[in-house]
């Protein structure tokens, strides 16, 4: 592409003329332009500019100074943009599109509403919900850097105090942590201005504010997607919540104490959201919420990193929240679709520069029974997958291989996936590696941890069944190698197995396959007794006691690196069991089941002003740290708890 010319201004322009200063809107889409070919002397000849085009290039910044005083319409959609910081030079913008753009993530996002403050418009939506959450965050991150300061000012003597003050921002920015990783370039952005407009006033001064109210701010009308449950349904026990607050703090209480060990300290809840409703309802008591997985660590490989950050799936969304503050980072729509399951894999890909970026995509399935790959931060469908006849049932990762996926559907086939790294544009190309045939429809997937690259097991609607995975095999299409059986002297399989984890490389926890009971089992002891048989009974460990509830599909899991395993039930409780006591016995598994460690109960009547329903809670997930815990429910509830400090 050729640079700029006053010519192609004028073709490009309108309305007609032969005179720059004329143009009050211009469109340079689709040019291949870089960064470097806008010229700001040429542009900056446009005084009565008001909309500038320039999506479906190739920018990755934007000058310092365009000169453009009353620019109010700008498109960068479609660029290869990494920073928003440059457009503090349009005041009075009032619409911004900057969708594809994929390396700018919801901290831009965020950045955008403070650097315009007339913004109206956000990639076709309203700015007011971006603005709205912006605003929370602000809120929270003043208060802590003032009370940081006086911490740190109480440590120093009046002298020291005189010199450290520019020392107060570096320790500002070290050491305030609040949101999400996905937001730590916001907040350390803010908290750096914050300090130093605390500075700059000698302490006496932190405004809320540097935050812009501008004419647009979000008013009592226009409500955050994530919202505080206040519902009733006929018939149901009403359960009250706090009549002032929407983060709670004795909504659940345990009942069977407390959990042992390092973990000794009480859940604590903290949002009751209901995000997935059908056009942002609060009545919709209806949408059934299916499966939820938190996002893997950014600080991977470091010791105690763990993600706040869980993606929910239900009705037609997908939502990704950060557990801390509550706020729906993304939503995700697709009209007409149900989604059933979710799965993240972490990705590094090298850009066209040869940069090496990394990418934690999401992968969304259900009814339709289409994989959708999601580049969460970027906010869009990156990758369409169609293989299946039916409905898709749930879907993993495989824990070695970061494009491996396995898809489970109501077709009765379990496929292998590599869904590749994206190309230039962003998109995926997946290819069909194995399929595994299922005499039922396969409820819960789980590469086996100690050889994931051979084994896989899957709990069904007939039973727990393991395949052959390994890709070295000249069968492309597999039947089930071994069928386990959980009834001692019993050789009748068929049972359904609703849940099913690991709790450690060896033991596996199952459910459905005995009224009342969680069976853990030993995967190692149970293969090496399998011999040549097709089926085999399971080498049993202990008996967890769980609800008698003839209800089926509550799905259980694990937080291996606590020893822990989770479950939901029919009256709204969340069983918690830490099984390394049990485990670590050597005597003969105990007749009698065990137990759980505790359990935790939906609110009680006449607790608190705002009410919520009792209700089912049918999947429940900790992150692998066990700080924060997701409940879902079948009535459109998504209930986050913290775990405090011992």
């Amino acid at each position: 592409m050729a640079p700029l010319s006053t010519r192609l201004l004028i073709q490009r322009g309108r309305p007609k003329s032969n005179r720059l200063g004329k143009i009050r809107s211009l469109d340079l889409s689709g040019l291949n332009l870089l960064s470097e070919d806008l010229d700001h002397t040429l542009l900056g000849r446009l005084k009565q500019l008001q909309e500038l085009d320039l999506s479906d290039n190739q920018l990755e910044t934007l000058p310092a100074d365009l000169g453009l005083p009353h620019l109010h319409v700008l498109h960068c959609a479609n660029n290869q943009l990494s920073d928003v910081t440059h457009l503090c030079q349009f005041p009075q913008l009032e619409e911004l599109s900057l969708e594809g753009n994929p390396f700018l993530t919801v901290s831009d996002s965020l950045k955008v509403t403070f650097l315009l403050p007339e913004l109206r418009k956000f990639n076709g939506k309203d700015a007011s919900t971006t603005r709205s959450k912006a605003e929370s965050l602000n809120r929270e991150l003043t208060t802590r850097v003032a009370t940081h300061w006086k911490k740190f000012m109480a440590a120093l003597s009046p002298e020291e105090q005189a010199q450290a003050q520019a020392d107060f921002v570096k320790s500002a920015v070290r050491n305030i942590r609040y949101g999400p990783v996905s937001l730590r370039e916001f907040t350390q952005w803010r908290v750096r201005m914050i300090s130093e407009e605390l500075v700059a006033s000698g302490g006496t001064h932190t405004r809320e504010a540097d935050m812009p109210e501008g004419s647009h701010k979000a008013t009592a009308t226009q409500q955050p997607r994530a919202r505080p449950v206040a519902l009733r349904r006929p018939g149901d026990t009403l359960l009250s919540l706090s009549p002032q607050k929407r983060m709670c703090t004795s909504l659940l209480a345990p009942v069977e104490g407390s959990l042992v060990g390092s973990d000794s300290s009480q859940l604590e809840p903290l949002h009751f959201l209901q995000c997935h409703s059908k056009n942002n309802s609060p009545s919709d008591l209806k949408t059934q919420l299916w499966a939820c997985a938190f996002e893997p660590a950014w600080d991977e490989g470091q010791a105690g990193a763990a993600s706040q950050t869980v993606a929910t799936c239900g009705g037609e969304a997908v939502c990704v929240i950060d557990c801390q503050t509550g706020i729906v980072l993304h939503k995700y729509k697709v009209p007409g679709e149900e989604f059933f399951s979710v799965a993240w894999t972490a990705l590094t890909v090298v850009t066209q520069t040869g940069h090496k970026k990394r990418w934690n995509v999401l992968a969304a399935a259900g009814l339709r029974g289409l994989v959708r790959l999601l580049h969460v931060q970027a906010g869009f469908c990156c990758g369409l997958i169609r293989g299946h006849r039916k409905a898709i049932a749930t879907l993993c990762f495989s824990p070695t291989h970061e494009t491996h996926l396995f898809t489970a559907s109501y077709d009765k086939r379990i496929i292998l996936w590599d869904i590749g790294t994206p190309n230039q544009d962003y998109e995926f190309q997946a290819s069909h590696l194995l399929t595994l045939d299922t005499t039922s429809t396969p409820l819960r997937l789980c590469p086996v941890p100690p050889c994931p690259d051979t084994y896989l097991l899957a709990g069904c609607e007939g039973g727990c069944c393991c395949w052959d995975v390994r890709l070295d095999q000249p069968q492309k299409k597999r039947v089930c190698e071994v069928e386990f059986i959980f009834s001692e002297g019993s050789k009748v399989s068929g049972q359904r197995v609703d849940g099913l984890a690991f709790v450690n490389e060896d033991v596996v926890a199952s459910k459905g396959s005995s009224l009342g009971t969680i069976c853990l089992w030993s995967w190692s002891q149970t293969w090496q007794g399998r011999g040549s048989q097709p089926t085999v009974a399971v080498v049993v460990l202990a008996w967890l006691q769980w609800s008698p509830t003839i209800l089926a599909y509550f799905s259980l899991s694990t937080c291996p690196d606590k020893g822990l395993v989770l479950c939901g039930d029919e009256q709204g409780s969340v069983w918690i069991y830490d099984v390394r006591p049990l485990l670590a016995q050597r005597s003969p598994p105990q007749t009698a089941p065990q137990a759980p460690t505790q359990i935790l109960k939906w609110p009680q009547p006449q607790a608190m002003g705002q009410t919520v329903t009792k209700t089912m809670v049918n999947t429940v997930v900790a992150n692998p740290t066990f700080t924060y815990l997701t409940a879902l429910t079948d009535s459109n509830i998504v209930a986050i708890w913290r775990r405090g400090e011992p």
